[in-house]
């Protein structure tokens, strides 16, 4: 007897939603205790939190494997189904109506699905054959449209084609949040309807002398007024595309085919807009933070030896975090310092720790209380930006409301014997400050970011 998908959907849904509010609550009281000790009750909440989520991760597993097989038995169906036989029709049909959300999926099980039904359609393919669900999916050219045999970033699809349903261009930004340690998922973001943004900077400080203050007076003296700052920055969103090719060969192949459209171009697309979170150069791209007015750059030791880490590197880099940041912070690092930290001290102190109960808050362990999170970002050990102690939440990011557009056509490449598919995605982003803050009480100014000069 078939499982009902929606309901196997919503049980893994449901445990991951568990498992990540888990997560969230164990980050926070890690923060909260910072380099403390932890009280009892803390060390007992700690411990049962951490059962928790050690449970919840084999229920996850098995209802992901519970519904990955599901659904490989109902593409079985639907790629072999009798279509010229009437019963055999019905029965394809009822399948189709038992998926989830019809109005987003078009009725089909996945993009490959569709995918696969498009080509079909195709009056000179070899195996042509309409399906009914593109019926409610089929797109006119607009009228006096010319038609094209390229493809330009910025423009849009011409000639006729099928609209591809929403629920597979929503699909791709849920996988690109979903990529280990993606920082689009990390910084400060918000939707916009528009293509450009105002950004409201306020980089006063309490003890400075602009912006909104506090005073002390005498009985019946007169207040003195401050005003806030109202300082906008114009931030545009910039397009970030995946433009892939699809042979037939592929298009028959629909597990891989599904992989290649939908998890491989989520991958691409997330590595771009990372990089860009952290090394965009601003000009039609983000502006990543290394590249920021606010980054602080703290500089390497007298005579410290090329292509290495020393514990006051990372002393003093901590020290140059803003005070609100650290319960927030972590470490971005290139894999190939870890043999520094490893054995790393002050005094008889370790500075780095693993994990008591595995790795998925700090998959580098925790350095000075905080997470380490290895990522290919990093440049390599010795270089400037191998070892980075970042608050995520100092850098703002700005997406399309509309999410990611998709377009597909099965005439461009149609002599090549592909058809073509394009992600688009409009992002702005840069960080919050202009400058590092000077505090009221010491020289050294304190950021968001901190990074280590190249060691030579």
């Amino acid at each position: 007897m078939r499982k009902d998908l929606k309901k196997l959907r919503q049980r893994l849904s449901a445990l991951k939603d568990e498992g990540r509010g888990k997560l969230a609550q164990l980050e926070k009281l890690n923060g909260e205790i910072g380099e403390n000790e932890a009280s009892e009750e803390q060390a007992a909440q700690l411990a049962q939190l951490e059962a928790d989520i050690e449970a919840l991760q084999p229920k996850v597993e098995a209802a992901a494997a519970e519904l990955e097989e599901e659904e490989k038995k109902l593409t079985r169906e639907r790629l072999f189904a009798p279509l010229d036989s009437s019963t055999a029709l019905t029965a394809a049909r009822s399948i189709i109506s038992s998926e989830p959300d019809p109005a987003r999926t078009g009725g089909f099980h996945n993009l490959a699905d569709f995918a696969m039904a498009v080509m079909r359609a195709n009056p000179a393919a070899p195996n042509h054959r309409m399906d009914d669900r593109l019926a409610a999916l089929f797109r006119r050219p607009e009228p006096g449209a010319a038609p094209t045999n390229f493809h330009q970033e910025s423009g849009g699809t011409d000639g006729e084609g099928y609209q591809v349903p929403p629920a597979f261009r929503q699909e791709v930004y849920e996988l690109m949040l979903e990529e280990p340690s993606s920082l689009l998922g990390m910084v400060d973001g918000e939707p916009t309807g528009s293509n450009s943004v105002q950004m409201l900077k306020d980089e006063t400080t309490p003890w400075g002398s602009t912006g909104v203050q506090a005073f002390w007076r005498s009985e019946a003296t007169k207040m003195n007024a401050s005003k806030m700052e109202d300082n906008l920055d114009q931030l545009r969103l910039n397009e970030l595309y995946a433009f892939v090719l699809a042979t037939d060969e592929l298009l028959e192949d629909a597990p891989r085919l599904n992989a290649r459209l939908s998890r491989q171009s989520a991958r691409a697309m997330n590595w771009k807009a990372d990089e860009a979170v952290m090394w965009g150069s601003g000009v039609g791209q983000l502006k990543g933070w290394m590249n920021s007015g606010s980054l602080i750059t703290v500089a390497k030791e007298a005579s410290q030896p090329a292509d290495t880490i020393v514990a006051k590197n990372v002393a003093k880099m901590y020290s140059r975090l803003l005070a609100g940041s650290l319960s927030r912070a972590v470490w971005f690092i290139n894999s190939d310092t870890l043999p520094e930290f490893l054995t790393m001290t002050l005094g008889d102190k370790p500075i780095w720790t693993p994990p008591s109960t595995g790795f998925a808050n700090a998959p580098g362990g925790f350095l000075f209380g905080r997470p380490v999170i290895p990522t290919e970002h990093c440049t390599t050990l010795g270089d400037k930006g191998d070892i980075m102690l970042v608050d995520p939440l100092g850098y703002y990011l700005a997406r399309k409301a509309a999410g990611i557009q998709f377009a597909q056509s099965m005439h461009l490449f149609f002599d090549y014997g592909m058809q073509a598919f394009r992600w688009t995605f409009r992002l702005g982003g840069q960080a919050y400050l202009n400058k590092p803050v000077v505090p009221p009480k010491s020289p050294n100014a304190k950021s968001h970011f901190v990074t280590l000069a190249a060691r030579a």
